[in-house]
C-alpha cells in the first residue's frame, strides 16, 4: 500500500486562486505548472491515498505502454527498465512519489459533491471537507468515471456472478467454473489471458476493438503514437483530432489488443480461439441462463486484422519518411489461419459459466457540475482543455484532443497546451525528455 500523503495542511482552505479536482497524474501535472507560475492552488483528492485511478485496477495489472511513458514534467522516468512494463503497485508509487517530489498541495479525502458558480465571482466547490471558493477550477477527474454494464445484463440469473472489470481483482475471487468475458479491448484480452492461465475455461464476446503490433519498424508502437502526438503536426502526420472523428461515438471504442505482460506482446484473437478460448459475437439478449449472440464475430475479427493498416501504418510510415528516420522495414508476420465456428447462443448452465465479466468500458459523469458543460454523450465541451465557461478547464479527459489525450504519454502534451492558454507556462518548460529503444 502507498503510505498516506501529508501536505502540512491541517484542513481545507476556504479560498484559493485555483482548485484542481483530482490528484492523479493529470492533476499533479497541472499543479507543477501552477507552482512554477506562482499561483496559489490546492489539489483535491477523494481517495485517502495517492496513486490516482491506477488504484482501481486488478492485482496483476501492468502498463500496456512502456515504462518510459510514465514520465511527468520535472520527473522523467529514471528507472533501469526503460522498455519494460510497470506493474500496478509500482505505477501507484510513482504517481504518489511525484506528488511528494513537487510538493503538491494535496488535500486527501476531499471528494467534490458539487461545483457551481460562486455568488460573487469564480466558483464554489462543495466538498466532503466543506466548501472552498476559487477564481479558476481545473477538472482533472480523468476519463473513466462510471463502470458501464449494459442493461442486457439484468437478464442474468441470480446464481451467475455479473461483475465489471473495475471490481475484478484476481481469478481466485470468482466462483469455480467458466468465465464469459464481454468485450475485447485491452482490458478484455488481458483478463482472458489471466483467466486462462489460472485454469479457467474462457468464453470471449468479441467487440469492435482492433489489433496492433507490439513493435513496428524497430520501435514499440507507443513510441510511434507519442511521436505522432508530439511532432506529427509539423509533418502533416498528426493523429486525428476529436473534431475530425466521423462518429463521436468512436470516443468510446476500446483500445487495440496489446499486453504488457510477459515482457509485452501483441494479442491475436484468432490465436486465442485456436488455443481454446471460445470466441463469440456481440451479446444481443439474455434470458435467464440463455444468451443470444449476433452474427458479427467473423466480420469483427476481419476488421481487427485490418485495423492497424487502416488507422496507423500510413501515418507512421509517412512520419518516418518526413523526419528522415533510418528505420528497418516492417517484418512480415505469419497470419493466424483460424476461422472460429459461429455460435448463436450459449446455455450458461450446460457451458459451466458461473461468471460474466464485463469489460465494457466506462461512461462520463459530469452531473456534479452545476453548469452546462457536457455534450450529448456526457463529455466536457472544451477545446484543448478550455471550456465554454470562463475560468473552468479540463485535463486528462478521454479524447480531450485526440486518442492519446488520456494516456500517460499524451497528457503532458495536453497539459503544456492548457498551461499556455491559462498563462502559466514559462519559456523553459520543455517537453518531457522521453526516450525509447
Amino acid at each position: 500500500m502507498v503510505p498516506p500523503y501529508h501536505t502540512g495542511m491541517t484542513g481545507l482552505p476556504r479560498r484559493t486562486e485555483v482548485v484542481v479536482i483530482g490528484a492523479g497524474q493529470a492533476g499533479l501535472t497541472m499543479s507543477w505548472f501552477l507552482q512554477r507560475a506562482g499561483r496559489d492552488h490546492v489539489v483535491l483528492e477523494r481517495r485517502s491515498t495517492l496513486g490516482g485511478g491506477w488504484q482501481d485496477r486488478w492485482d496483476e495489472f501492468r502498463l500496456v505502454s512502456p515504462n518510459w511513458t510514465a514520465s511527468f514534467p520535472g520527473a522523467p522516468y529514471d528507472g533501469k527498465d526503460t522498455d519494460g512494463f510497470m506493474p500496478r503497485d509500482e505505477l501507484i508509487h510513482r504517481v504518489a512519489g511525484y506528488a511528494r517530489t513537487i510538493g503538491a498541495p494535496v488535500v486527501l479525502e476531499a471528494g467534490v459533491d458539487r461545483l457551481r458558480p460562486a455568488a460573487d465571482e469564480g466558483f464554489l466547490v462543495e466538498t466532503t471537507r466543506g466548501p472552498i471558493t476559487a477564481r479558476e477550477v481545473i477538472v482533472a477527474a480523468g476519463g473513466f468515471h462510471v463502470p458501464h454494464v449494459p442493461p442486457v445484463a439484468s437478464g442474468l440469473p441470480n446464481e451467475v456472478l455479473s461483475l465489471h472489470s473495475h471490481h475484478y481483482r484476481r481469478a481466485d475471487d470468482l466462483p469455480p467454473g467458466a468465465v464469459l468475458v464481454v468485450g475485447s479491448g485491452q482490458s478484455g484480452v488481458q483478463l482472458v489471458e489471466e483467466l486462462k492461465a489460472a485454469g479457467r475455461d474462457v468464453f470471449l464476446s468479441v467487440g469492435s476493438a482492433g489489433r496492433a503490433p507490439r513493435r513496428y519498424r524497430g520501435r514499440d508502437l507507443f513510441f510511434w503514437l507519442w511521436s505522432l502526438g508530439e511532432r506529427g503536426a509539423q509533418f502533416g502526420t498528426a493523429l486525428p483530432s476529436v473534431d475530425k472523428l466521423p462518429d463521436p461515438r468512436r470516443r468510446l471504442a476500446g483500445n487495440p489488443h496489446l499486453s504488457g505482460h510477459a515482457g509485452g506482446h501483441e494479442t491475436n484473437l484468432r490465436e486465442m480461439g485456436r488455443s481454446g478460448v471460445t470466441l463469440l459475437g456481440r451479446v444481443m439478449s439474455i434470458d435467464g441462463g440463455r444468451i443470444e449472440f449476433g452474427d458479427d464475430l467473423r466480420p469483427n475479427l476481419a476488421a481487427a486484422d485490418r485495423f492497424f493498416a487502416e488507422r496507423f501504418r500510413g501515418l507512421i510510415d509517412a512520419f518516418i519518411a518526413a523526419d528522415g528516420l533510418d528505420c528497418p522495414p516492417d517484418e512480415p508476420r505469419d497470419a493466424v489461419e483460424f476461422e472460429p465456428p459461429v455460435i448463436d447462443h450459449l446455455d450458461l448452465g450446460k457451458s459451466g459459466v458461473t461468471t460474466v465479466l464485463w469489460t465494457s468500458g466506462y461512461r462520463q459523469d459530469l452531473g456534479w457540475i452545476d453548469m452546462p458543460v457536457a455534450d450529448a454523450m456526457g463529455f466536457p465541451r472544451q477545446v484543448r482543455g478550455v471550456s465554454d465557461v470562463p475560468g473552468l478547464y479540463f485535463i486528462g479527459s478521454l479524447w480531450q484532443h485526440d486518442q492519446i489525450s488520456a494516456t500517460l504519454f499524451g497528457l503532458p502534451r495536453d497539459a503544456r497546451v492548457l498551461a499556455e492558454r491559462m498563462g502559466l507556462r514559462k519559456e523553459d518548460d520543455a517537453p518531457p525528455p522521453y526516450s525509447a529503444a
